[in-house]
């Protein structure tokens, strides 16, 4: 369960998830650019995955499928972004939760993947910290997004409210970060429609 919280990017996603569905990309381009990425993404049968920002699960069910018979959970800070994906059937586990603030729990997980989200967590290094519990000795933390840092980080900028000044970390920013939660990077892209950035437990 989310943690009460003052974070205004809850309200700011709440009110868009109404019409989130019909924001572009739409889930079918989501879904479309995430199988091009099939063998970076590695996604293999029997893995439990967690979605890191599923907002309405526009690409849930896609990652389901990828995993099968292993499980996803969908978490997103959001409660309205959380019922609405609820709604659509997917056969996932979903959660109102909030990385930056509350416990992942007990299950271990083989990848989280935050796609889409990572530059709204307003506590960054927190949220490291409890993906590097959560993941299994062999699991992999992957951040992505199907836009290049200086996009992502200038879009936001350019967007007035509560997340103008959310920012994707670039290049050697992601070293002492992800160091801190006892993770370390093995693959790192960022290109014009691409980023992603691939982490494991443990540092040089």
């Amino acid at each position: 369960m989310s943690s009460t919280c003052d974070d205004p990017r809850i309200g700011f996603f709440d009110a868009l998830a109404e019409c989130w569905d019909e924001e572009e990309p739409s889930a079918e381009e989501m879904t479309a650019r995430l199988r091009e990425q099939a063998a970076l993404l590695d996604l293999r049968a029997g893995e439990a995955l967690l979605e890191v920002g599923c907002g309405t699960g526009k690409t849930t069910a896609c990652l389901a499928g990828c995993v099968a018979p292993g499980r996803v959970t969908a978490v997103d800070f959001s409660p309205a972004m959380i019922e609405k994906a609820r709604l659509k059937g997917v056969d996932a586990d979903f959660a109102c939760l909030d990385v930056c603030r509350d416990d992942l729990g007990e299950e271990r997980y083989d990848v989280i993947l935050c796609f889409h989200s990572f530059p709204h967590f307003r506590d960054q290094a927190a949220a490291l910290r409890r993906f590097a519990k959560a993941l299994k000795p062999a699991g992999r933390l992957i951040v992505m997004h199907l836009a290049g840092s200086g996009h992502i980080n200038h879009f936001h900028a350019s967007v007035e409210g509560a997340v103008c000044n959310d920012v994707l970390p670039v290049g050697e920013e992601w070293t002492p970060l992800l160091r801190q939660a006892g993770l370390r990077e093995t693959k790192l892209i960022d290109r014009e429609n691409l980023f992603f950035l691939q982490a494991v437990v443990g540092v040089d």
